[in-house]
């Protein structure tokens, strides 16, 4: 067979090597006219989330097609496999691709291993990257709220995916409703989140978070993305880790990330406004505990303030590596990725904290998330709303001196098919509102989630938020406040610290 088309059949092999994607071609083969995702969810006891992710996939490499039908879209076997495989579920049909033929007559559970698939002579897959056996590994990436954690997970997450590796997300907050488990589930990853308390606290859901990954995407690599605002996650998160689950677990040496303006003023390396005292005492904790210290988002800046900020850093946290990457532009990332798919985190003496400084300085933090519905009379988009909304949010915390740590906002169409979401992020009070993922086509109506954390009062924010909603709200596009929670983050209390 001709290199070109066994490389074009390789993205098949690896959409059909997943069982619930082999199930739902094998649900649609049997059926002459197509299903809604909804259908498909419940007939293969899926959720709707990941029966979407799974059809997307599926989507992507010609297996099945989409037909948009108001607000449902139907899912069918595409037309130029159809009359291979239409018999399949009465036990006739299979799929030809050239290099293999697949057998949808059994159920995946009833064939071995490759079983299911017949390699023709001189048909060769080497670019398949085996997947890792047991134990599994453990990624963390940490860093302060705003520092472009979400952007670099994705990032890693896409490039082990690449590799043949199976991956799972999971993300954390001190609320509920987060952007972040949003954006990642709508870039196609496996997601589970952990809300109401960080990482060290509610370690044991952590463990069953993984657990739940395991049962359906069984993945064999798992990235955490811990709460912005937490700190201690070496004694309190990684090493537990190692001790309890040290045969099921891995762990990859621990990568907090920083936004270089931030950071510089922190260091006092420029001026502007920044957190108070406490809040700055668990930023730099971050640091302190980190294995490796990346500088993200090397995109917005040049190569002095870059060689003066890793100066500052390396003299201030001696011994520690510090990279500098742009996940967007992939600059940077093949020294990181080296570092964080090979070396194991080495033990060495947790670092002093003061829990009530700590806990003082989380505290001063206001948290506030909200679901807000939107509603347009005819269309519209999506990006100029959501940035109309966070500069309102931006002049009134300016008018407040508060400084924003992170303002985060989603917008997701009601009719979205595979989580696709609209996104704007807001990192400093000096800093532009930025959309950063954008949707195909105009909307009618949708939900927004809004994060918002900020030194300020809670109160204060929720009336904030509360003025921009009404602000933005027109005749022609209606916006309603549906939820709102807003609250200081409690004290910090470890399940487990080990020294």
């Amino acid at each position: 067979m001709a290199e070109a088309e066994e490389n074009a059949c390789i993205p098949i092999l690896r959409a059909l090597s997943d069982e619930s994607r082999w199930r739902i071609v094998r649900l649609l083969a049997g059926r002459e006219s197509s299903l809604t995702l909804g259908e498909i969810a419940d007939a293969l006891e899926l959720s709707v989330y990941n029966a979407s992710r799974h059809v997307k996939n599926l989507h992507e490499v010609g297996v099945v097609t989409i037909r948009r039908d108001g607000r449902f879209k139907h899912v069918g076997i595409a037309e130029h496999y159809r009359g291979s495989i239409q018999s399949a579920a009465a036990g006739s049909g299979d799929l030809d691709l050239g290099c293999c033929r697949f057998d949808f007559s059994r159920e995946p559970g009833e064939r071995p291993p490759f079983s299911n698939f017949q390699l023709r002579e001189n048909a060769t897959i080497s670019t398949l990257s085996p997947m890792s056996s047991s134990p599994a590994r453990y990624i963390m990436i940490g860093g302060f709220l705003g520092a472009g954690k979400t952007t670099a997970v994705a990032a890693v997450a896409r490039h082990l995916s690449e590799k043949g590796h199976r991956v799972g997300l999971i993300t954390n907050d001190q609320g509920r409703e987060l952007v972040d488990t949003a954006m990642l589930r709508s870039r196609g990853f496996a997601t589970e989140e952990i809300a109401g308390g960080c990482f060290c606290c509610r370690f044991n859901s952590l463990v069953d978070a993984a657990g739940k990954l395991t049962e359906e995407a069984k993945p064999d690599v798992f990235i955490a993305e811990p709460v912005g605002s937490c700190t201690d996650l070496v004694a309190t998160v990684t090493y537990p880790l190692r001790r309890i689950y040290g045969e099921q677990f891995t762990v990859a040496p621990l990568s907090v990330l920083v936004d270089p303006m931030r950071a510089r003023r922190i260091l006092g390396l420029e001026e502007g406004r920044s957190f108070s005292e406490k809040v700055t005492y668990i930023y730099c904790k971050q640091l302190e505990e980190a294995d490796v210290i990346v500088i993200s988002k090397r995109d917005l800046i040049d190569d002095a303030t870059e060689e003066e900020l890793r100066a500052a850093l390396e003299e201030r946290f001696p011994g520690t590596r510090v990279l500098a990457i742009s996940a967007r532009e992939g600059v940077g990332m093949d020294e990181w990725f080296e570092i964080i798919e090979s070396e194991d985190q080495v033990a060495r003496p947790a670092m002093k904290i003061d829990y009530d400084i700590y806990a003082e300085g989380e505290a001063l933090l206001g948290w506030l998330n909200a679901t807000i519905e939107v509603t347009a009379e005819d269309e519209v988009d999506a990006g100029p709303l959501l940035k109309a909304i966070a500069q309102i949010i931006q002049n009134r915390l300016n008018g407040k001196s508060a400084e924003v740590a992170h303002l985060k906002m989603t917008l997701s169409p009601d009719n979205a098919f595979a989580g696709e979401v609209a996104i704007v992020n807001l990192v400093r009070n000096d800093y532009k509102p930025e959309l950063c993922q954008e949707l195909d086509e105009p909307i009618t109506s949708g939900q927004i989630i809004l994060n918002l954390r900020a030194e300020c009062d809670p109160d204060d924010l929720a009336k904030i938020v509360a003025d921009a909603v009404s602000s933005a709200s027109s005749k022609a596009c209606r916006l309603t406040l549906e939820h709102l929670e807003n609250f200081r983050p409690g004290r910090p209390v470890p399940t487990h610290r080990d020294a």
